[in-house]
């Protein structure tokens, strides 16, 4: 299981410039399509339900305070080859599937998804949390059959 700082400097080797809130999308439907088909988590860092969809903390500290990055903005201390063949295609599977939504339309997808939902439930819109969207909630959703995401139906 990786760091999620080597997932998000593969997937900026991938897409290049993006917007933080893409990275941080992409980085969260990476961790949930590795659940689903590998049957084990891509990294080992924490998903919280903020107010724009699920952000990975440690990995927000890295971006802070950016709106599109890179990889050299990033200051990575690690290099993206750092993944192995089986976590890149989780990774490539992810991109080639969603890759092309914008950081917005992705944070929408994530707005109408059970994970992020159930850890906002009670909480007002745009409220500040640092609530947890746990693996088991994330694979049991993704792993339904009524999942209309389009990288689980192409799984």
């Amino acid at each position: 299981m990786r760091d999620i700082i080597d997932v998000a400097a593969y997937i900026l080797e991938k897409v290049g410039d993006v917007s933080t809130m893409k990275l941080q999308k992409l980085a969260y439907y990476s961790q949930a399509y590795c659940l689903v088909d590998k049957h084990e988590a891509l990294f080992g860092n924490s998903i919280e339900a903020w107010a724009n969809g699920p952000v990975i903390p440690d990995l927000f500290k890295a971006h802070r305070r950016k709106y599109v990055v890179n990889i050299e903005s990033m200051d990575f201390c690690r290099k993206p080859c750092d993944l192995d063949p089986n976590e890149k295609a989780v990774v490539d599977h992810v991109v080639n599937a969603i890759g092309s939504l914008s950081g917005s339309e992705l944070s929408q997808l994530s707005h109408s998804e059970k994970p992020w939902l159930d850890a906002r439930k009670d909480l007002n819109p745009g409220e500040r949390s640092n609530r947890q969207i746990t693996d088991e909630a994330i694979r049991s959703y993704y792993s339904s059959i009524d999942c209309h995401n389009k990288v689980f139906r192409a799984a």
